[in-house]
């Protein structure tokens, strides 16, 4: 694929003293004014869409944001920034992704898209009963906490093993801001403030509460500036040493000793963490109409679940006839809604039945693409009807049977998603996590007595707590040494079919409910000809399999009462998405940030 982007002569000549690429040894971050904290993290904070003619970076924190650019003007990679603004996100948006969490990355360099997967493993001690209790499955939040939640992290090897093939810049440089906020401090944000105050869990980790809270157990304030020098001695190690500084030695340590602790102390060694190699996959794509254009849809095969069942949900519902128009009033219509929640509980049956790691799991059919194939979905599409469907059925892709149970319906949370677009042409979409809201609340130090550290992932409750169903069928997302647990991560990039040139970076963090979030972008963008800050600015809405969800206060309450007439059970309620996206226009690229959070997008 070819993409050609434009110069933005003039506003390099505004911009000369920024845009000129210094030699790669003279690059220094310049820490921005920290007298301003993002935007409150509760109710939505309107963003305005930001323009750009070369290059640009979205990320879900003005701070994370600014590294990435920083990066950019120093002539790095999209993949230079990328790794920037990871490291940055690491601390101060600590409850969504980190170096103790995974990552999928998806790289274009102007001809190729690559997966790259900086998934968790489970250790080689893991087992498939371990979420187990007398026979039933542990309250999540218990899981959650126990040491065996915690996966053999591979977001920072991932990185390291891309930034050998797509960087520009030395490794080492890109870790620098990152290191110089984690000394000299960040103002908490009104979310972050937030999230540790609604949060118990945290505070039951001795390290974390003497670093993130007060003397009488409430959070440090917003504008308090925090610093992490544990932090900061942890990334000058992998600046030097590389991801063998996470992976041997002291820090591996540390992560296996915390994770042994109570409760329910996990299997975590050394030997897991030495041994982890991220993998290199080749990216799932499928082909879409919208608005009498081609496009080419590219993203993440299993272990994510997320781009087949987003591709399930746009291909059946291109094989559904509209009763009227879509959008109403600038808001989805209740027909749009009633086909689209249809064709999700269809999707999340297949993901339930058939998605896991592909080293453990065979594809129906031999071949995942046996799931997006249009005489597939248009089989499937002839399920929905007028009414809504009480329970939607797994197919038989391809012809297969399969003699795994569905996975139950499973708690699914957190992540943050990164977008970059650089002047080279070349593009990235990541998503990244810890899982759930500050991960297992087991934070790492190698010095107690040094302030601060990182926070351990609790991955592992993204497989099937229960292995087999009632008559002891298994399930593909069950537990196994070595495996990779399904996840919704869904960065994606959009591509003009005919001439291979990239339209669009984006992706959102929310747990499962990334599949919905990442489907309305799209179908905004290219169906309804938004572009991607309204589409974002869009009310959530989507099925889990179960209820249809819309976002609360996002609907008139005609809109409920019809879904309500069709048959479907309607639950409003919060759907904090964190959609990122960057686009092309006619005159460069336009980037959009979700209101619901605190990301921005910058560029030149």
């Amino acid at each position: 694929m070819n993409t050609h982007l434009p110069l933005g002569l003039s506003l390099l000549a505004l911009l000369s003293a920024c845009a000129t690429q210094p030699p790669a040894n003279t690059w220094r971050y310049n820490v921005p004014d920290l007298a301003t904290p993002p935007e409150a993290a509760s109710g939505r904070s309107a963003k305005p869409g930001w323009a750009f003619s070369r290059q640009a970076v979205a990320a879900a924190n003005p701070l994370a944001t600014d590294a990435g650019h920083q990066v950019l003007l120093a002539g790095g990679s999209a993949l230079d920034a990328a790794i920037a603004v990871q490291m940055v996100l690491g601390l101060v948006e600590p409850q969504s992704s980190g170096i103790g969490g995974g990552a999928f990355l998806l790289h274009f360099d102007g001809q190729k898209v690559s997966a790259h997967d900086g998934r968790e493993t489970a250790p080689a001690g893991a087992r498939g009963d371990m979420f187990l209790a007398q026979g039933k499955p542990l309250p999540f939040p218990e899981a959650v906490q126990s040491g065996h939640s915690v996966g053999v992290p591979g977001a920072v090897r991932m990185l390291e093993a891309a930034h050998r093939q797509h960087g520009r810049l030395p490794w080492a440089q890109l870790l620098q801001p990152a290191i110089t906020l984690a000394e000299q401090g960040f103002r908490i944000s009104p979310r972050l403030n937030a999230l540790l105050n609604a949060d118990a869990l945290l505070k039951k980790d001795p390290l974390a509460l003497r670093f993130f809270y007060q003397a009488d157990g409430q959070a440090w304030p917003v504008g308090h500036v925090l610093r992490n020098p544990e932090y900061a001695h942890v990334l000058r190690l992998i600046a030097a040493q590389g991801s063998r500084a996470l992976h041997e030695g002291p820090v591996a340590e540390a992560m296996v000793a915390r994770t042994a602790q109570a409760p329910r102390p996990g299997t975590l060694s050394l030997q897991d963490l030495a041994s982890y190699q991220p993998r290199l996959r080749e990216a799932l794509c499928f082909d879409h109409m919208a608005a009498a254009r081609a496009y080419r849809i590219c993203g993440f095969p299993p272990p994510s679940s997320g781009h087949i069942a987003i591709g399930q949900i746009l291909g059946m519902l291109g094989h559904t006839q509209a009763q009227g128009p879509e959008l109403a009033a600038g808001l989805p219509s209740p027909d749009f809604l009633h086909r689209y929640t249809e064709a999700s509980r269809l999707a999340f049956a297949d993901r339930a039945q058939f998605v896991a790691d592909p080293d453990f799991v065979q594809a129906p059919a031999g071949d995942w693409r046996s799931l997006l194939a249009q005489g597939y979905l248009r089989e499937r599409s002839q399920l929905i009807g007028q009414q809504a469907m009480k329970a939607a059925p797994a197919g038989q892709p391809g012809g297969h049977a399969t003699s795994f149970a569905p996975m139950p319906p499973q708690t699914e949370y957190g992540t943050s998603h990164i977008s970059v677009v650089d002047a080279r042409g070349r593009a990235v979409a990541m998503t990244t996590t810890i899982e759930a809201a500050f991960g297992s609340r087991r934070m790492v130090s190698t010095d107690p007595s040094r302030p601060g550290g990182f926070l351990l992932n609790n991955e592992l409750t993204d497989f099937s707590l229960a292995p087999a169903d009632a008559q002891g069928r298994p399930i593909a997302n069950r537990v196994e040494p070595g495996k990779r647990p399904r996840s919704s991560m869904s960065p994606t990039l959009v591509f003009d079919k005919t001439s291979g040139q990239l339209l669009m970076s984006g992706g959102s963090p929310g747990g499962a409910a990334i599949i919905h979030y990442t489907a309305k972008l799209l179908t905004g963008t290219l169906h309804w000809g938004l572009n991607a800050q309204k589409a974002i600015d869009l009310p959530n809405f989507g099925s889990l399999g179960g209820p249809t969800m819309l976002e609360a206060q996002g609907f008139e309450r005609s809109t409920v009462d019809a879904l309500k007439a069709l048959g479907h059970e309607v639950r409003e309620m919060e759907m904090t998405s964190g959609l990122q996206a960057i686009e092309r226009t006619p005159s460069g690229w336009w980037g959009g940030a979700d209101p619901r959070r605190e990301g921005v997008v910058q560029g030149d």
